[in-house]
């Protein structure tokens, strides 16, 4: 008697189009894990992704971390003797399955499975607590994994229990420890005979997921830098004219105070490159275009300084309390514009993909340093060249009365 059964049409496309959506949500968090910058993962036809890692130097690499398909699994050894017996007949017992420990001895493990990587809420590499010089990965579980793991461990107490990772169908035994006593508070930790590089992968792997479906490279582009040159070349060329004439008009307007202003505008940008050069951020077309927008943003915080310090003087303040109360008062509004408009940076960020996650790091960080540099260093400057003086007649910041003289 035979029975053959089959999918049909309209399920098989329902599960095929479940395992695309879900590898592509996979992929994506993979990529966020290797810390790559402005990635693009989408759907191309009906069984294809096409994904695009800009700066990346170890493609290998990648294509390694994307490609594999890491599955957790927890399940108990079969230790009894009939069964080590049988096993060494060539005839394991149909209740087992026979895996590979990592030294290459053959290990049965029962098929129920005790804890799968859906329990899993973190996996971060370390090393063993009991031998500080030995690689592992620390996983965390979730409430219902955390329950679970206790009572198997509570009512196994003396027997083995492994931990299998599960790649492109294959199983190796990780480790098989005995355990000593119940462990209760969902953390788990994976040791045996592995590198820290190892570890590392591992636990990325674990922490992003499995993929749904098992995927092949079918194409690889590498563009070189040459293609983007001429937009990344007219990109900063723009930025530059904007910071040019921000910095003659501003000299001009606000005389030595404008000065000052564009020299707390280059700190700025030496600020903002310093902060992304740590972060080995890959700065893109939507990158440059935050950047002129920063600069816009951080020349407009001095604006309103100056416009403070100017209306004191019209009020008949002295030069040194027109300084004092013109920083005083303006820092109150740069502070609630700029809190403002970091809210809708972070908004970006957390709701945004690819190009325009890029955009929101370069704008919030552009927003930060220049609330620092319009403040703090314009500030310094100013005191260090008008502090030191007792008296002060007259402050070298423009005609504030000039639009009087026109009218």
């Amino acid at each position: 008697f035979f029975l053959v059964g089959r999918l049909n049409p309209t399920t098989a496309t329902r599960i095929q189009e479940f395992a695309l959506k879900q590898n592509i949500t996979t992929l994506s968090n993979r990529i966020n894990e290797l810390g790559v910058a402005e990635p693009i993962v989408q759907q191309q036809g009906a069984a294809r992704i096409v994904v695009q890692l800009p700066g990346v130097q170890d493609t290998a690499k990648a294509k390694d971390i994307l490609g594999r398909t890491a599955t957790l699994e927890v399940r108990m050894v079969e230790d009894s003797p009939e069964a080590a017996t049988a096993l060494l007949a060539g005839r394991p017992p149909v209740s087992v399955d026979v895996y590979q420990e990592r030294g290459g001895a053959p290990l049965m493990l029962r098929k129920e499975v005790v804890l799968t990587g859906e329990n899993l809420t973190d996996a971060q590499a370390g090393f063993d607590s009991q031998n500080p010089l030995e690689p592992a990965v620390h996983l965390t579980l979730d409430s219902k994994g955390a329950r679970i793991f206790r009572d198997v461990t509570r009512e196994n107490i003396g027997n083995r229990m492994a931990i299998l990772l599960i790649e492109k169908g294959q199983g190796e035994v990780i480790t098989a420890p005995v355990i000593r006593g119940e462990i209760p508070g969902g953390r788990v930790q994976i040791s045996g005979q592995m590198t820290t590089v190892e570890a590392a992968e591992t636990a990325l792997l674990l922490r992003a997921g499995s993929l749904a479906a098992p995927m092949e490279i079918i194409e690889e582009r590498t563009v070189g830098p040459s293609l983007g040159a001429d937009n990344i070349e007219r990109g900063f060329k723009s930025t530059w004219i904007g910071f040019a004439a921000l910095a003659i008009f501003i000299g001009v307007y606000y005389a030595l105070f404008g000065v000052i202003s564009v020299f707390a505008l280059s700190v700025n940008m030496m600020l903002l490159v310093a902060v992304l050069s740590m972060l080995q951020a890959t700065l893109t077309l939507p990158g440059i275009a935050a950047v002129a927008l920063t600069l816009g943003m951080a020349i407009d915080a001095n604006v309103l300084i100056n416009e403070r310090i100017r209306e004191e003087i019209r009020n008949g303040t002295t030069p040194q309390a027109a300084i004092t109360a013109g920083y005083e008062r303006a820092w109150g509004t740069i502070l609630d514009s700029n809190i403002t408009t970091l809210i809708a940076g972070i908004a970006l960020f957390f709701f945004g993909t690819g190009p325009i996650r890029g955009f929101a790091v370069v704008h919030c960080i552009g927003i930060l340093t220049s609330m620092f540099s319009a403040v703090f260093v314009s500030r310094g400057v100013v005191n260090l060249i008008y502090g030191r003086k007792k008296r002060i007649e007259s402050l070298a910041i423009g005609d504030s009365d000039w639009h009087k003289k026109t009218s």
